[in-house]
C-alpha cells in the first residue's frame, strides 16, 4: 500500500476507530459509504484500510470502489469533447463518468445471491482508459458494506451565481463563456445528485487548503510512473501538466471545503503530513 512506516500506526489506528463507527451503523442491510477527499488526500488508502478493518475485525463483507474506475472510456470522452466542450476530454469532473455502469454495479453488489458474481470495472490512469473486462475485479455474493470513494463523491451543485467568474487561468482562457463549468454543475444537479442520495454515510477528508493538492498530486504521479514504467503508451504528467490538470478540479475542491463539513456525517481534518488532527460530525 506504499504507506510510510511513520504513518502506519496512526492510519491503522484511525481505521480501527472509523471501522467501529461504520460497523455500529450496520443493521443487516447493505450500507453504502461515501468517502470524499481531494486529490492526494489519502482517500484511496483510507478506503482500503477501512475495508480491511471491516472484513477482518468486524466480519463484514466489504468492497471498496473508486468513482475513478467508472470514467467514460477515452473514445467516449473524445466524443463528449467534440459534442459539448473540449475540456471534457480530461477525465475527472462530473459529467465524465458512466453513471449507468456505476449504478448498475452498486445495485448488483448490494443485491446478489451468495453464488452470484459482480464484475467491478477498473480504469488505468496511466493509459487514460478503462481496462478490458477480463481485467475487472470479480466480487461474489452480496456486500454488507460498499465503500465508494472519490474527490467528487457527495459534492453538491453550486448556485448558478457562483459560476459567473473564472477562478483560475484554465477557466479564464479555455472556458471564458462558462459553458464547461455549467455542464459540470448541471451534471451535479441531475444524475450525480440521485447517485449521492443513495449514500447511507458520507465521510469527508478535509485537507488544509487547495495548495496541498498540487504537491500531493505530484507525489501520486511519481508513484504512478513507477508502476507504469513497463506500459507502452502510458500517459504520465510532468509538473506543468499536473498544475494544469488540477485546475480542472479547483472550483469543486474549494466548494467541497466550504460545504461538505456541513453535510457530511463525519469530517476528518488532515494536516500536510496526512495525519488526522480533528474529527467532527
Amino acid at each position: 500500500m506504499q504507506i510510510p512506516q511513520s504513518l502506519w500506526a496512526h492510519l491503522s489506528g484511525a481505521s480501527l476507530g472509523l471501522g467501529s463507527w461504520i460497523a455500529s451503523q450496520h443493521q443487516g442491510v447493505p450500507l453504502l459509504v461515501g468517502i470524499n477527499g481531494a486529490q492526494g488526500s489519502g482517500k484511496s488508502t483510507t478506503a482500503e484500510l477501512l475495508a480491511i478493518t471491516l472484513r477482518q475485525v468486524h466480519g463484514l463483507k466489504t468492497i471498496q470502489c473508486s468513482i475513478d474506475d467508472f470514467y467514460l472510456t477515452h473514445n467516449e470522452r473524445v466524443q463528449l469533447a467534440r459534442d459539448i466542450h473540449p475540456l471534457l476530454i480530461t477525465r475527472g469532473v462530473p459529467g465524465t463518468h458512466d453513471l449507468k455502469l456505476l449504478n448498475d454495479t452498486l445495485n448488483r453488489l448490494m443485491t446478489q445471491g451468495s453464488s452470484e458474481t459482480t464484475r467491478v470495472p477498473r480504469f488505468s490512469k496511466a493509459l487514460d482508459d478503462r481496462l478490458p473486462i477480463n481485467d475487472w475485479e470479480t466480487f461474489r455474493g452480496r456486500a454488507d458494506v460498499v465503500i465508494l470513494e472519490g474527490w467528487c463523491v457527495g459534492t453538491p451543485p453550486q448556485p448558478k451565481t457562483r459560476l459567473k467568474g473564472a477562478i483560475n487561468t484554465l477557466e479564464a482562457e479555455e472556458d471564458a463563456d462558462g459553458a464547461w463549468r455549467k455542464y459540470v454543475n448541471d451534471a451535479l444537479c441531475e444524475g450525480y445528485r440521485s447517485l449521492f442520495d443513495r449514500l447511507d454515510l458520507l465521510v469527508f477528508l478535509k485537507i488544509p487548503d487547495f495548495s496541498a493538492v498540487i504537491e500531493w498530486r505530484g507525489l501520486q504521479e511519481e508513484k504512478l510512473a513507477e508502476k507504469a514504467a513497463h506500459l507502452i503508451g502510458s500517459n504520465i504528467m510532468d509538473a506543468k501538466a499536473i498544475q494544469r490538470f488540477v485546475m480542472h478540479f479547483e472550483r469543486l475542491t474549494r466548494w467541497n471545503l466550504e460545504t461538505l463539513p456541513l453535510v457530511a456525517d463525519l469530517t476528518l481534518e488532515i494536516d500536510r503530513a496526512h495525519r488526522f488532527v480533528k474529527v467532527s460530525g
